[in-house]
């Protein structure tokens, strides 16, 4: 059975940066493609960065240039790193594979953003 365990969320004040850590058990992590997805309160959860299973990435507009992901397989781990962040990357954070979802969704991590 697959886990995901999503942690490194908080609270920051804008302008921070944050590093989100999501580890991966239960199948050959480094022949899975990843992603990082956020769901804002009242919003429908969105796809915010992916990496295939040879390290090559992809984000959509609205957080190209702050968000880099990254994967360590020999640690089962993949990675969000987010600078100047804003009120509106407010959201729950998860982890999941790509390019067709079919995990479970582990818990998440919670990232506020506000002064």
């Amino acid at each position: 059975q697959v886990q995901l365990v999503e942690s490194g969320g908080g609270l920051v004040q804008p302008g921070g940066s944050l590093r989100l850590s999501c580890v991966v058990s239960g199948i050959i992590f480094s022949q899975y493609g990843m992603g990082w997805y956020r769901q804002a309160p009242g919003k429908q959860r969105e796809l915010v960065a992916a990496i295939t299973q040879r390290g090559i990435t992809n984000y959509p507009t609205s957080v190209k240039g702050r968000f880099t992901i990254s994967r360590d397989n020999a640690k089962n781990t993949i990675y969000l790193q987010i600078k100047s962040l804003k009120p509106e990357d407010t959201a729950v954070y998860y982890c999941m594979n790509q390019p067709i979802p079919s995990w479970s969704w582990g818990q998440g991590a919670q990232v506020t953003v506000s002064s």
